[in-house]
């Protein structure tokens, strides 16, 4: 029998629109961030308000992550008092990140008080504090009342920090006293989006000296050895400061700061703001400079990249006017696959890859597409924009089966098409610099935000060259087959050989794994853990999953260097390639009939082809 429909709560009141006014006063806010033993970042609040009801809003939607994850179930001990009275609040049965209350007549300011319980391990998100470092994400401690455009909310936040910790972020800083940091009134979506890294061992770097309008880098890390970084490799972050601005033409921003975790205890990250970006890798950036680190090296550009294309151009459907209206993010293929695309183009122009390094980490992706995503048969790029809201950045079990935000990767190559296809049209005299310039260009310091849609995108192609972008590029958004074509119209192919390049190394080393995708259609983790299985590939078809462990090959223990020889002894069609695999309690002998050997992507020249693709990575 089937229970009937509760009645919502009484309780329950429309969470009202916001409207485009100025909000009555400037709202306080204190976020005491000491307590880094036990990972607790303390907030409080005072908020100017009137008698009457009143919702207040915990930030659902943050742009970065094109998903509602604000931590709602992190926010703990909410306590609200106006003049001294303890007030009562509900939450909306309907959105769990409003609270609904009623403000008592006489109150012209009410006092909030919370925990922000951030993450003490892995799995239970990012981390965001160790004893040595934290990172103040405002979404996380700070609630505003509905009704209103974030953007016609101010705040004035202090900040409290450890003992003698420095700390870097966009905000502007109002004074100073012992280590408390008053920074300057903002709107609420400023606010937001200027988060804070702080340190014990902390330094700031100037990347564009003597410039009117600073970059600086803001560094952290876990020990004062890793702060260490040589002039030479200074000079090549300088000039990815310096290539942004000849690709652009022009920033829009009065200062900008990378702010930047080295650290093997807070979690890594990457997440663009307007005047700033957060960026987290493993402590050994600088003092490991020609081994694995090299791998991450196109993070900074990325996210610098995001200043241009998608803060000061931004998909209309990703332009809201608070942080918990739903977003639309049909076009972040734009968003984030031209954002790649550049990412990886900026770090070979600033010489922080060489050029067989970009073309090494190209051929990476290219293979990925090429024979590592059969869900290409079922799902295209443009529906993946949703995997954000789907999956929520979860882990997936199949995800060369099930695709997991493919507007990155694949869109980056839909990019390489296009920049191939102008340079072609123009007789190679333009191409995606002059649409980047174009479109994303503008007064230098212009701070408003200009959405575009996909029409804007394919008028600022044809005023590079005229073609029909709009078929062009929804031929390859929409299709359920990988966007490949790029590659060779840049005068490149992909191929495979049974020796991995040296930037493969650097991958399998950072991220501590043995990389078999192309062959056996697995990856094995240092302890023997299977971590994933390509669908329909060899260990596949042999019933392995990912989640498995690998005990034994032909007979000896399991490691990553014996599995490679197995595989390539099977070479000769005589020797077996047999694994003792665990998959929960079960224990079995698989067989693998794989002939092949050893492959591992690499890109060649195509005889005859103009070279488009050193063209794009060369420094301008």
């Amino acid at each position: 029998m089937l229970a009937a429909a509760l009645p919502l709560s009484a309780a329950h009141a429309q969470t009202a629109a916001p409207r485009d006014t100025p909000y009555p006063g400037t709202l306080q806010l204190e976020v005491d961030a000491t307590d880094i033993a036990r990972r607790v970042l303390h907030a409080r609040q005072r908020i100017p308000v009137q008698a009457g009801p009143l919702t207040l809003l915990f930030p659902q939607w943050i742009q970065g992550n094109h998903s509602p994850s604000g931590p709602i179930d992190k926010l703990a001990g909410l306590r609200i008092r106006g003049n001294g009275q303890t007030i009562g609040w509900t939450r909306d049965p309907l959105d769990v990140y409003a609270f609904q209350l009623t403000v008592p007549d006489g109150v012209s300011e009410i006092e909030l008080d919370f925990d922000m319980l951030t993450p003490t391990g892995s799995n239970q998100g990012r981390v965001v504090m160790t004893p040595d470092m934290l990172n103040v994400q405002w979404n996380q401690v700070a609630l505003y009342p509905a009704g209103y455009y974030a953007r016609g909310i101010q705040i004035a936040p202090t900040l409290k920090l450890p003992p003698g910790w420095q700390a870097g972020t966009a905000l502007d800083l109002d004074s100073r006293q012992g280590d408390t940091l008053r920074y300057r009134a903002v709107p609420f979506d400023t606010l937001l989006d200027s988060p804070v890294y702080a340190g014990r061992h902390y330094k700031q770097i100037d990347l564009d000296p003597g410039a009117k309008v600073p970059v600086r880098i803001n560094i952290v890390a876990d020990a004062p050895k890793f702060l260490e970084a040589k002039p030479e490799q200074i000079k090549l972050h300088r000039e990815l400061v310096s290539q942004a601005y000849k690709l652009f033409g022009s920033h829009h921003y009065d200062h900008y700061d990378f702010l930047f975790s080295l650290s093997s205890q807070m979690s890594g990250n990457g997440l663009e703001h307007h005047r700033s970006s957060e960026n987290g890798v493993d402590p050994d950036y600088f003092t490991g400079w020609d081994g694995a680190s090299i791998v991450g090296r196109d993070l900074l550009a990325h996210e610098f990249v995001h200043s241009w294309n998608g803060k000061y151009r931004r998909p209309a459907g990703i332009t809201s006017s608070n942080f918990n209206q739903p977003l639309s993010d049909g076009l972040l293929w734009v968003y984030e696959g031209q954002t790649q695309y550049w990412g990886y183009v900026l770090t070979a122009r600033a010489g922080l890859w060489k050029p067989e390094f970009a073309r090494d980490a190209l051929a990476m992706v290219a293979a990925r597409y090429a024979d590592d995503r059969p869900g290409m048969s079922w799902r295209s790029i443009q529906d993946t924009t949703l995997d954000p809201v789907i999956a929520m950045r979860r882990p997936k079990s199949y995800g060369s089966y099930q695709l997991s935000e493919d507007y990155y990767s694949g869109g980056q190559l839909v990019w390489l098409a296009v920049d191939a296809k102008l340079r072609a049209l123009s007789g190679e005299k333009r191409s995606l610099d002059d649409f980047a310039r174009g479109f994303f260009g503008g007064e230098n310091g212009d701070y408003q935000v200009k959405p575009y849609q996909f029409e804007d995108v394919v008028a600022a192609l044809n005023q590079v060259a005229a073609f029909d972008w709009a078929s062009f590029l929804r031929e390859r958004i929409d299709a359920k087959a990988p966007p490949l074509d790029g590659l060779a119209a840049s005068g490149w192919k992909l191929s495979y050989t049974d020796t991995p390049s040296d930037f493969m190394k650097f991958a399998e080393a950072d991220r501590k794994y043995t990389d078999l995708t192309y062959s056996l259609g697995l990856n094995l983790s240092g302890d023997g853990a299977i971590t994933t299985v390509r669908w329909d590939g060899p260990a596949f078809n042999a019933g392995i999953a990912p989640g498995s462990t690998l005990l034994a090959v032909n007979g000896y223990t399991a490691s990553g260097e014996r599995l490679k020889d197995a595989v390539t002894a099977a070479k000769d069609g005589k020797h077996p390639i047999e694994l003792i695999v665990k998959n929960a309690d079960v224990i079995k002998t698989v067989r693998i009939d794989y002939r092949d050997g050893l492959r591992y992507p690499k890109l060649e020249r195509i005889d005859g082809a103009p070279d488009r693709l050193s063209k794009i990575f060369a420094p301008r």
